[in-house]
């Protein structure tokens, strides 16, 4: 992680008009095509977050709106991402947990299993450090979601994806997603081509 002029990127205007404002979160909504995670997931014996999580870091790594993030007040850029999602933990609350993203599947599995699978017996956060911008996750995966808009407590601008229960309709399953954002960090053009790109990630594997 560095510190980046904002005026030497392309988020320069982006940085001047939202770095001060009070609310400078945006949320899109998508509804997206889960049939092949859910296939997958019953096949292969994989967790349909994890390959979830995995198709979202695929989709983000290639866009580089993802490697700059607002901190304080300075513009930093990155040269590594992760996923974070929510881990249930043995004693019966909630811990969080990073999880480097990957090109290769069996890989971030591995990660996946090992790191949550630690996070859930020790209770606590596992955070990769400052050298990752982390990509958020929530599943509430008990319940079915038609959206969700994040709490912003002017501190975590990192990007935020929540869903609740996938949807299965004769031989298709959908999933309502949000996603969260920070104005200085990306546009909605970017925002909604990610959403798209994870579609065609899902799609793909």
């Amino acid at each position: 992680m560095r510190e980046v002029d904002p005026n030497h990127t392309p988020r320069a205007l982006a940085f001047e008009l939202w770095m001060n404002a009070p609310l400078p979160m945006v949320t899109l909504m998508k509804t997206l095509d889960v049939t092949q995670l859910v296939r997958l997931s019953r096949k292969r014996g994989f967790k349909f977050n994890m390959l979830l999580c995995w198709c979202i870091g695929k989709a983000a790594a290639g866009m580089e709106d993802f490697y700059l993030l607002p901190v304080g007040d300075k513009l930093m850029q990155y040269d590594r991402l992760a996923v974070n999602t929510v881990v249930r933990t043995r004693n019966g609350g909630i811990a969080t947990c990073d999880i480097p993203v990957s090109d290769h599947l069996e890989q971030f599995d591995r990660d996946y299993r090992k790191l949550t699978g630690q996070v859930r017996e020790r209770g606590e956060d596992y955070e990769l450090g400052e050298d990752y911008m982390v990509i958020g996750t929530s599943a509430l995966a008990g319940y079915e979601i038609d959206g969700a808009v994040n709490i912003y407590a002017g501190c975590y601008n990192n990007p935020f994806l929540i869903w609740g229960k996938y949807r299965k309709k004769w031989l298709r399953a959908t999933l309502p997603v949000s996603f969260q954002f920070h104005h200085t960090q990306m546009d909605g053009i970017p925002a909604a081509e990610f959403l798209e790109r994870l579609q065609r990630e899902i799609r793909q594997l």
